[in-house]
């Protein structure tokens, strides 16, 4: 058995953290309030918009988002999260009021959050999706009558750097909702140029091609093909050879295992890494019931999933 797993482990590669200081102090770092509230927030702790029909706020979208955020990176329901806020004033003797939770679950369905990047220049994306569980009657249905019952989900789709490992872009959608139609939705979030854009077989449809040739006209297309794909615009055409189409013949003219190695498709892996860090750190379920308070439950985890990444991410290589 002991020989079995040490061949296995030279099968696999052994990979080594080579900055494990600077790494481990970015983990501590994730704990720390000041990284989340940052300094100077009380000027901004109020609403001083525009003027509202009816009732106006009290608490700026900044307030808000703060304590959202809170709520999710230490795993706080909403009413734990106004006492946590509460008594870190208190002890910090700061005169501020703090939004109830009636508060935050209202203002979570309008909230707009933006994603922090620090990512210049040129990107190489990589999509992909994942699913989330959500608790409601498929939940409640799993736990009277048995597993066999049917789930509700929620997809997330995400457009990653797969250098800086930063999210570049991110939806939530219904699990009905297929890959290739959030393509183009975010694409339209990302104002950098696009030298690659890698994604498994799934987004291999025209919808998906569209939106590249409108958004990203130059980028690199590293989508496989499907088993069955045929060629969509024939050689002898006047017009521009499609990217897809040249994918296609080098696989049936040296395989797809070459085209993978050779194209650099295997990075599209980063993205699956991005979707184990995001599971890992904020579980894979929504706590909301409604579909826009989920949608910024996502969005928040990950712009704090960014944060993280700013402290600090581990530089692997492997061990000959």
């Amino acid at each position: 058995m002991r020989t079995q797993k040490k061949t296995r482990s030279r099968r696999k590669g052994l990979y080594r953290v080579g900055n494990w200081s600077e790494y481990d102090r970015a983990l501590v770092q994730r704990g720390s309030l000041t990284v989340w509230i940052a300094d100077g927030f009380e000027k901004a702790w109020f609403y001083r918009g525009p003027l509202r029909r009816g009732s106006q706020f009290d608490y700026s979208a900044r307030a808000i988002e703060i304590m959202l955020t809170l709520k999710n990176v230490f795993h706080l329901p909403n009413r734990a999260t106004e006492g946590f806020v509460s008594s870190l004033f208190r002890m910090l003797k700061i005169h501020l009021p703090v939004p109830d939770h009636t508060t935050l679950s209202r203002r979570g369905k309008t909230l707009k959050v933006a994603l922090p990047r620090r990512a210049n220049g040129h990107l190489d994306l990589v999509m992909d999706s994942t699913g989330l569980k959500i608790y409601g009657e498929g939940e409640w249905k799993v736990r009277t009558h048995g597993k066999s019952k049917r789930r509700i989900w929620r997809k997330l789709h995400l457009s990653v750097d797969r250098h800086s490992g930063e999210i570049q872009a991110a939806e939530l959608t219904e699990a009905g909702v297929s890959d290739d139609a959030m393509g183009a939705a975010m694409l339209m979030q990302i104002g950098q140029p696009i030298d690659s854009l890698a994604a498994d077989g799934i987004y291999d449809k025209r919808r998906m091609y569209k939106s590249l040739n409108h958004y990203a006209p130059s980028a690199r297309v590293l989508i496989p093909p499907r088993r069955n794909a045929r060629i969509w615009q024939h050689a002898n055409s006047k017009a521009e050879r499609l990217k897809r189409d040249e994918n296609l013949r080098y696989i049936r003219k040296y395989g797809r295992a070459a085209w993978k190695n050779d194209s650099g498709y295997h990075g599209r892996s980063l993205a699956e890494t991005a979707m184990f860090r995001y599971k890992t750190i904020f579980g894979g379920q929504l706590s909301t019931r409604l579909i826009e308070t989920q949608t910024n439950q996502a969005m928040i985890r990950c712009a704090a999933l960014n944060t993280m990444t700013h402290l600090g991410m581990p530089q692997s290589y492997k061990i000959a």
